[in-house]
């Protein structure tokens, strides 16, 4: 029996973790600062990411855009993160396997236990490093949001949040959206 060629230079652990993710079967999987983890979000958590696409529906199909949860690739950092929800212009998410985050109009991350300082820290500072220019953190552990804007290097420069769920919460263009948090 012959072994099947690699698409990765053996020398590259950043390609080989991706290239290894990408071939597991199961749930949803992700590298996070070079460390592999499995997502398996919970019905709570399912039915605020599905709220908010509810609520982004009506935009989304004005502008031709899509919302899911694809996979972001974050080139040279060692992490491929599978977001709760990211927004996409339609065009891109046709046939695409990963995007980047700079790439995306809407990031959002809905907090776990286990994950929430991930959520809450890393994943904001690798947001804005690659550019995604909105962040949407859902902190079901600190029952509020808080939306991120303005990305550079050092991380994001504008912040509206803490909100408290049952608060709006106001979606800059090209959402121009008031999202309503009370159900979250």
């Amino acid at each position: 029996m012959s072994a099947q060629p690699h698409a990765y230079a053996v020398s590259d652990p950043e390609t080989a973790l991706t290239y290894a993710i990408q071939h597991m079967r199961g749930d949803r999987v992700q590298i996070v600062e070079g460390v592999i983890e499995q997502t398996g979000p919970t019905w709570d958590h399912e039915n605020i990411a599905d709220l908010v696409r509810e609520q982004l529906g009506p935009v989304l199909r004005r502008l031709r855009l899509r919302a899911g949860s694809g996979n972001l690739d974050l080139p040279g950092s060692g992490n491929w993160y599978v977001p709760d929800l990211a927004v996409v212009p339609a065009d891109l998410a046709k046939g695409a396997g990963a995007l980047l985050p700079d790439q995306t109009l809407l990031v959002a991350e809905i907090t776990s236990e286990p994950n929430a300082d991930t959520d809450r820290t890393v994943k904001r500072r690798r947001y804005a490093e690659y550019r995604a220019p909105l962040y949407l953190l859902v902190d079901r552990q600190e029952r509020s949001c808080t939306l991120y804007a303005e990305p550079g290097p050092l991380g994001y420069t504008a912040q509206d949040g803490p909100h408290p769920f049952g608060a709006s919460l106001r979606l800059p263009e090209p959402f121009a959206l008031d999202l309503d948090t009370s159900e979250f």
